[in-house]
């Protein structure tokens, strides 16, 4: 364990922590020193791997509803961290897109990220102390064709983000975002291989990223090593946002 942006004796929750870019941040914090906890919708085998591997625990809870949202923080104990990883997506074209398709989304990134906030944000702002990390996406910043939904769910974070840091800053909790850009994961499959290849094609480092690379940004952000940084926007995209 590195003295390097150490969590040592610090709990924290990731939400979607079962897989993906979100598994891979469950393990970095632990790795930090984080004692940690998975949050997750579905795939309670992969949660109860992941938290069997690093010492942590398992939560089941919806956090596109407002009271599961509230007993996820409440079941997970005092809280000095909180990384809001849990998205979706529902593309298509915006004149196809179904109102269900447009609810879900805004629903599950967005309004889940309000709901997780605030419920730990009481606790924090008591103990004066604590860090949230949201996580939105290179989408969120530039936009995407056929992801009018995603990107208003993940362009939402960053505003709401910054609005929440004015808000909890005088007390000592800080709240930022990270912003990924192609990460191949479940979640990016879908996306169309003649689309990915013209991402491909604008990332100056050449490759795709992997949830690996993400988890750097995540863990300096949680930790003491970034006490003086609140409302940032830390985008982890190769440079595909240039």
């Amino acid at each position: 364990m590195s003295d390097f942006a150490s969590l040592a004796g610090k709990t924290a929750l990731v939400t979607g922590g079962s897989r993906g870019i979100g598994r891979a941040i469950a393990e970095e914090l632990a790795r930090a020193g984080a004692s940690v906890i998975i949050g997750y919708r579905s795939g309670a085998e992969e949660a109860a791997e992941v938290a069997a591997a690093i010492g942590g625990r398992a939560i089941q809870a919806d956090i596109a509803d407002s009271a599961d949202a509230a007993r996820l923080v409440e079941e997970s104990g005092a809280l000095d961290i909180l990384v809001n990883n849990a998205g979706l997506t529902r593309d298509g074209l915006l004149m196809r897109m179904s109102d269900d398709d447009w609810q879900t989304v805004i629903d599950t990134n967005l309004s889940g990220t309000f709901y997780t906030c605030r419920a730990v944000a009481r606790g924090m702002l008591k103990r004066r102390g604590g860090s949230i990390i949201n996580v939105s996406s290179i989408v969120g910043i530039h936009g995407n064709l056929g992801q009018t939904n995603y990107s208003a769910s993940k362009a939402g974070i960053i505003g709401f983000t910054k609005s929440l840091a004015r808000e909890v800053g005088g007390r000592g909790v800080r709240a930022n975002v990270v912003a990924p850009g192609y990460v191949q994961t479940r979640l990016t499959e879908a996306i169309p291989e003649e689309l990915a290849q013209g991402m491909l094609a604008q990332t100056p480092l050449g490759r795709f990223g992997t949830p690996d690379d993400i988890t750097g940004a995540v863990r300096f952000l949680a930790s003491d090593a970034a006490a003086f940084v609140t409302g940032a926007v830390l985008v982890v995209d190769g440079g595909l946002g240039m």
